[in-house]
């Protein structure tokens, strides 16, 4: 359910942000940046434009962390740990995803695998493939 794109309103979010290709460690900070003030706004508040904006910043921003940081056969605790690093998460911040503290501290400590449900959950959070914590 997306709802209609106004191109005027999209023209100008464009303007003011002027997403391209990342090719400098600056430039992925720079977009971090924009991604993690419109998070605080919180997804469900964005408008239609925004949406789209946020889609291809983070596009954008995966597509040079996956060529500047290859992941390659990396374990999925690791890709955990990295991408909570990468966004300057803390444990308390996935209490969302493992439902408790307990669990949450196990998986990031390494002592417990991450099930299937929480790498579904863990993907959406960090809008990356779920194959990465299988």
């Amino acid at each position: 359910m997306h709802d209609a794109v106004d191109k005027k309103k999209y023209g100008k979010l464009l303007a003011e942000v002027l997403p391209r290709r990342i090719e400098t460690e600056e430039e992925n900070e720079h977009y971090l940046k924009i991604v993690e003030q419109m998070m605080k706004k919180g997804a469900e508040k964005f408008s239609p434009e925004e949406d789209k904006l946020f889609d291809l910043l983070v596009t954008l921003i995966e597509e040079f962390e996956e060529q500047a940081y290859p992941m390659g056969n990396a374990a999925p605790h690791d890709v955990l740990l990295h991408l909570m690093d990468a966004q300057d998460l803390k444990q308390a911040d996935l209490l969302e995803v493992f439902g408790s503290k307990g669990i949450a501290s196990e998986v990031v400590n390494g002592k417990r695998a991450i099930s299937k449900t929480h790498a579904k959950k863990l993907a959406e959070k960090f809008k990356v493939s779920v194959e990465l914590f299988i």
